[in-house]
């Protein structure tokens, strides 16, 4: 299974949208700065969640979330389909 999911900056207030098998160990490597681009605003908190069966699937979700501006994605992380939210 993989994972897309978003993480929010609890310094700077930004989202990051990524794919992961372990999201887990993705976000202590976000707040570890081991992530060039998500380095410069640690710590981050993990605030939306969902799954996919396949990788492209899953990429393919994450390509379109990169889109979509900051409105939509406050709402998303607010909707059932967030696997945080259950």
């Amino acid at each position: 299974m993989y994972y897309v999911y978003i993480i929010k900056s609890l310094s700077k207030g930004i989202y990051y949208k990524g794919v992961t098998e372990n999201f887990e160990r993705r976000l202590e490597q976000h707040n570890l700065g081991l992530s060039t681009y998500t380095s410069n605003a640690i710590p981050w908190e993990l605030v939306y969640l969902e799954v996919h069966e396949t990788k492209r699937d899953a990429l393919i979700r994450e390509k379109k979330l990169k889109k979509n501006k900051t409105v939509y994605i406050e709402w998303l992380i607010e909707q059932p389909t967030n696997l945080l939210k259950k």
